[in-house]
C-alpha cells in the first residue's frame, strides 16, 4: 500500500506539472504575438522616420557623412540574449554567431566594446572571452522596450564619445513558428547604399515638405530615431524569439510529461491489481485453512 501511495503522490505533483507547462505555453504564445505586433509597429514608424530623412538629404551634398566607412580602431557591439531560462539555445546560438562576426571584424577594428543584454548572454561573452563592459537587464514585456532602448542609445553616444566610430547588434529574428536565426546589424556607421535609396527615392507627392529647423540639428533628430527604430526592432523580435524557444521547450517538457504520466498510471493500475490479487489469495487462502479446521 506504501508503494501505490507513493506512485498517487508522483502522479499528483506530475499533473501539477504538467498543468504549469500548459500555462507558461499560453504566456509563451501570447508574448510573441505581442512582441511581433510590437515590431511591426515601429516598422510603420520607420517609414515616417524614412520619409523625414528623404526631405533632409535631398539638400545635402553626397556623400552623406554619416555614411563613410568608419576608420579602423574601435568597434562597439550590442547582444540581445535573455535574463530567463527555459528557452533553448537561445543564448549559445546569438552569442556564438556574435562572437564569430567579431573575430571576423577584429582585423580592422581590434578594439572592441561589448554590451549585452540580458545576464545570460553576458555569462555566455565571457566564456567565450569577450566579457561585457555593462550589462543591462531584458524588458519583461512592451512597455519596458522603450526605456531599454533609450538606455542603450546612451551607451552608445558614450561610445562615440570614446571615438567609437563603428556599432553592431546581435540579435535573433523569428523566422516562422517556434523558428529564430541569429542576425547582425551595423548601426553606425549608416549603410550609405540605404542613404543613397532615399535620396533618389521619388516623393509620393508632388508637395514638398518643408522644415523650419537647422538642417544639421533634424538630421541629428532623425538618425537618432532611426538608431532608436532599429534598436526597438530588434529588442522586439529577439523577445519574440526568446518566447518562441521557450514555447518549443514547453512543447517538448509538455510531450515528456505526457509520455511520463502514462508510464506511471500504468504502472499504478499495475500494482493495484497485485495489491488486490494478493489481497484476494490472502482471503482464499484464509477461508480454505478455515474450511480444513472446520472439517476436522
Amino acid at each position: 500500500m506504501e508503494a501505490l501511495e507513493s506512485l498517487k503522490r508522483t502522479i499528483h505533483v506530475t499533473r501539477e506539472l504538467q498543468s504549469l507547462v500548459k500555462t507558461m505555453k499560453v504566456l509563451a504564445g501570447l508574448n510573441i504575438r505581442q512582441y511581433e505586433r510590437a515590431a511591426h509597429a515601429v516598422a510603420e514608424y520607420n517609414r515616417t522616420v524614412e520619409m523625414g530623412l528623404q526631405i533632409v538629404l535631398r539638400g545635402l551634398p553626397e556623400p552623406f557623412p554619416a555614411a563613410r566607412p568608419a576608420p579602423a580602431g574601435r568597434l562597439g557591439a550590442i547582444v540581445f540574449g535573455s535574463d530567463q531560462g527555459m528557452c533553448g539555445t537561445l543564448n549559445d546560438a546569438i552569442v556564438t554567431h556574435a562572437a564569430r562576426a567579431l573575430s571576423r571584424l577584429a582585423r580592422r577594428h581590434p578594439d572592441q566594446a561589448v554590451a549585452a543584454v540580458g545576464v545570460r548572454a553576458a555569462a555566455q561573452l565571457e566564456n567565450e572571452g569577450r566579457a561585457p563592459e555593462a550589462v543591462l537587464p531584458v524588458p519583461g514585456s512592451v512597455s519596458g522596450i522603450g526605456p531599454a532602448v533609450h538606455d542603450l542609445l546612451a551607451r552608445v553616444e558614450e561610445w562615440r564619445g570614446r571615438g567609437i566610430g563603428m556599432v553592431v547588434l546581435f540579435h535573433c529574428r523569428l523566422v516562422t513558428g517556434v523558428f529564430y536565426r541569429p542576425r547582425g546589424l551595423r548601426l553606425l556607421p549608416v549603410d550609405a547604399e540605404w542613404i543613397r535609396g532615399l535620396q533618389a527615392r521619388r516623393w509620393p507627392t508632388r508637395v514638398l515638405p518643408t522644415y523650419f529647423l537647422d538642417t544639421e540639428q533634424l538630421l541629428h533628430a532623425l538618425l537618432r530615431e532611426y538608431l532608436f527604430v532599429s534598436m526597438y526592432r530588434a529588442a522586439a523580435e529577439s523577445l519574440a524569439s526568446e518566447n518562441a524557444a521557450r514555447l518549443a521547450s514547453m512543447q517538448v517538457a509538455e510531450r515528456n510529461i505526457e509520455d511520463r504520466l502514462k508510464a506511471l498510471t500504468s504502472e499504478f493500475h499495475q500494482s493495484r491489481q497485485a495489491a488486490v490479487t494478493s489481497e484476494l489469495l490472502d482471503i482464499i487462502s484464509g477461508f480454505e485453512a478455515l474450511k480444513g479446521k472446520t472439517r476436522a
